[in-house]
């Protein structure tokens, strides 16, 4: 099958026609996928990046970049409310999404932990898109819900801009992760205005029924996006931890408890107990219906100090209940008619689905504890973030449907990806007969 699709060359014009015979591109990040820029709320002040940078990261995100949840406006709002959070919008909305860090230094060095899309828009500039005329790109604040009123209206911005740039030729949007679920909000609110300037949409790693290991474990003991020395580019697991307790957009992301798993996801805890004078250990089991009530003793200490204050971060039951609500939007989206969708999700790579605290040996006495242990997985198929089970559920009826060996960010540079979007796009060149691409895992039409 992917004999046929053709590899472009990054730098080079297509070979395919002029650029005005290609349907607009929209590239739509998903969680921690764009640049976040801080800056205060008054004319002509200067802009921080605040996320990714290689210089004074926790420190810059610490400061400026803490948020609490607003249950009246449904928006988490900075703790300095001197301060607003900001994407840029450079380059056509790519800048944000392309290098998270576009310091001269990690261009010199070629970080790719901190490359984003950026090969992937090297590999459509390659075969004759254009930015600002068939390439554009969307990078949201991600620590917002996923169907906020500013996602929603930039997202529709955005896809009138791609429409009217080439004379009202219909969009074809690729996403990535959290990005698949903005769209699929989008599809379930304004499903007109969907119809009326998409063609395609390319979806790719999306959490669709959630990403059990990663978000439950995210949510008691922090986030950690790389490791070793990439990871100095990144605030520190225990901010983010202070930061995603607070964050709608994760709590949107726990596992669906109306989806039929083939295991139900657990958080597990190994438990000291005292049962008629007597110590005893004990195994106990939540699923996704009753993982609130772990969440909620576990964090009930939970608290930040910033600008020397003391502020409270228990578990967010206003967030949860906005977050079902997002979840009945998604679980309502139904896919436009004339609009093609394409699922590609990761396989091959151990994924966490439990999560289990504590041991038989070494027991947690008090909920709390858990927040500072490192927990034990267990692990399904999947990209190491989202478990192929949860992105192959989409619930749409798809073109087609692509398991690709590869993890959750290495998903957006890999040769096989590249191939599939250059068929499912249209594009046709010549064969670069020296590219080398992983192997597809599965291959589901419908």
């Amino acid at each position: 099958m992917l004999g046929d699709c053709c590899c472009c060359f990054p730098g080079r014009s297509s070979a395919s026609g002029d650029v005005s015979d290609r349907d607009p591109v929209l590239l739509v990040s998903g969680m921690g996928g764009c640049i976040l820029n801080s800056k205060k709320k008054k004319k002509f002040a200067l802009q921080t990046r605040v996320w990714v940078r290689i210089f004074l990261a926790d420190l810059e995100f610490r400061k400026k970049a803490m948020s609490l949840y607003n249950p009246q406006t449904g928006y988490t709002e900075s703790l300095d409310d001197s301060i607003e959070i900001m994407v840029p919008e450079d380059d056509y909305g790519l800048y944000a999404i392309d290098i998270l860090d576009p310091s001269p230094f990690v261009k010199c060095v070629h970080l790719t932990d901190v490359y984003h899309f950026h090969d992937m828009i090297d590999m459509l500039t390659g075969c004759g898109y254009k930015k600002g005329t068939t390439l554009f790109g969307y990078g949201y604040d991600f620590r917002q819900s996923n169907r906020i009123d500013k996602a929603m209206d930039g997202l529709k911005e955005k896809l009138e801009t791609a429409y009217k740039a080439t004379g009202g030729r219909k969009v074809n949007i690729i996403s990535h992760s959290m990005g698949g679920l903005l769209v699929t909000c989008f599809i379930s609110l304004h499903n007109d205005v969907f119809s009326k300037y998409v063609s395609k949409w390319i979806c790719i790693a999306c959490p669709f029924q959630g990403a059990p290991g990663c978000i439950n474990d995210s949510l008691l003991t922090g986030l950690q996006f790389v490791e070793g020395f990439e990871s100095f580019f990144f605030v520190k697991r225990w901010t983010m931890h202070q930061l995603v307790v607070e964050c709608p957009s994760m709590y949107e992301m726990l596992p669906n408890p109306e989806f039929k798993w083939e295991k139900q996801p657990e958080i597990q805890v190994w438990r000291k107990q005292s049962e008629d004078g007597e110590t005893c250990v004990k195994l106990e089991s939540y699923d996704s219906t009753n993982s609130f009530i772990l969440f909620e003793e576990a964090l009930r200490h939970n608290e930040l100090s910033y600008g020397g204050k003391t502020v409270a971060l228990p578990f967010n039951f206003s967030i949860l209940k906005w977050a079902t609500g997002t979840r009945k939007v998604l679980n309502n989206a139904q896919l436009p008619k004339g609009v093609s969708f394409y699922n590609i999700y990761g396989t091959s790579f151990d994924t966490p689905l439990d999560v289990c605290y504590g041991s038989e040996t070494s027991p947690i006495e008090d909920l709390p504890d858990v927040c500072h242990t490192m927990p034990k997985y267990s692990f399904v198929d999947g990209d190491e973030t989202v478990p192929a089970e949860s992105a192959k559920a989409d619930g749409f009826a798809a073109t087609e449907r692509v398991g690709v060996a590869s993890s959750h960010r290495l998903l957006l540079r890999d040769k096989t990806v590249f191939e599939l979007i250059q068929r499912w796009l249209g594009i046709s060149q010549k064969v670069n007969n020296h590219s080398k691409t992983s192997k597809v895992m599965s291959v589901n039409l419908d």
